[in-house]
């Protein structure tokens, strides 16, 4: 909230306004982004906020960023070790990313 005001007329002024307000209650908020890779909010705190028939939420808690498995390095793994689309992702995984580490398992396969 606002500094310096008092929560409760606040709630009061924001429900005038037709803005409402709900806690959600998560363990972990996942946003998966167009490119890969996704945003991890650890113990986060959520409100869904209804303004108008709009509705958004307000994130906040402990974030880091998975870089997740470019595409790139997806196709690096099969063109090296000939293998599926699918067999050279579960590599990678697998290997944390570790293009090297991805490569050498398909090879002792």
């Amino acid at each position: 909230m606002m500094p310096g005001i008092d929560p409760k007329k606040m709630q009061a002024l924001m429900k005038q306004m037709g803005i409402k307000q709900e806690e959600v209650d998560a363990v972990r908020v996942i946003i998966e982004k167009s490119e890969g890779g996704k945003i991890i909010v650890d113990n986060p705190s959520v409100i869904k906020v209804n303004m108008s028939g709009n509705e958004s939420f307000q994130i906040t808690g402990d974030v880091r960023e998975d870089g997740g498995i470019s595409h790139e390095d997806i196709k690096i793994v099969m063109e090296k070790t000939g293998v599926s689309e699918g067999r050279a992702k579960d590599a990678l995984e697998k290997a944390s990313g570790d293009l090297t580490e991805a490569i050498i398992g398909l090879s002792e396969d």
